[in-house]
């Protein structure tokens, strides 16, 4: 397994793993405390496992937590995602950049998405498998949603949205959330 950087979003990086197939299928290493540490990433740190399936054309996001924010590592165990972070860290030399990634089961990659980053992605496949790794137990208290057709992020969804849950669907623009959160705009 290798590391990555994630250059548009500083701390960012997928992590590589090295699957070995045969006739059988492959099999291959998600997780390694070792390369995530070499990263600078505490690997004990991380306190919950989620998995979600969405629909193909289902779009998840824009996600983030106010507060101390929350770090996660995020993998698609089947089929396809086309994975979207935002840095929206004041201070991050790399404040209001994003990153697109496409991930797959077939790649089996990891994307570390540093805590005040938005996220969110969009299943490529009929169904996509969605694993998250997070740093810290969800409180919805401090849920951040900003909508996933704010012309400010301008993402380029590759499909047509299908299908999203209310709260997704009744998001505020990152202005509005940036107003409310007192951030400044990206320099």
């Amino acid at each position: 397994m290798k590391t990555v950087p994630v250059p548009r979003v500083a701390g960012a990086c997928l992590f590589v793993p090295t699957p070995h197939s045969d006739e059988r299928g492959f099999f291959s290493r998600t997780f390694d405390a070792a390369v995530v540490r070499s990263a600078g990433i505490d690997p004990w740190s991380f306190v919950q496992d989620s998995v979600s399936r969405s629909r193909q054309g289902v779009v998840r996001g824009m996600h983030l937590r106010s507060g101390a924010g929350e770090s996660k590592l995020v993998r698609c165990s089947y089929g396809a995602v086309f994975d979207v972070i935002v840095d929206l860290r004041p201070d991050s030399p790399t404040y209001g950049n994003r990153e697109i990634v496409e991930l797959s089961g077939r790649t089996q990659f990891t994307l570390y998405v540093p805590a005040g980053c938005a996220h969110g992605f969009q299943a490529l496949t009929e169904p996509a498998d969605v694993s998250y790794r997070i740093d810290r137990e969800h409180d919805p208290a401090e849920d951040v949603t900003i909508a996933f057709d704010d012309p400010e992020l301008a993402i380029p969804w590759p499909l047509p949205v299908t299908l999203m849950s209310e709260r997704d669907a009744k998001a505020p623009t990152l202005a509005e959330v940036r107003l409310k959160m007192g951030w400044p705009n990206p320099r």
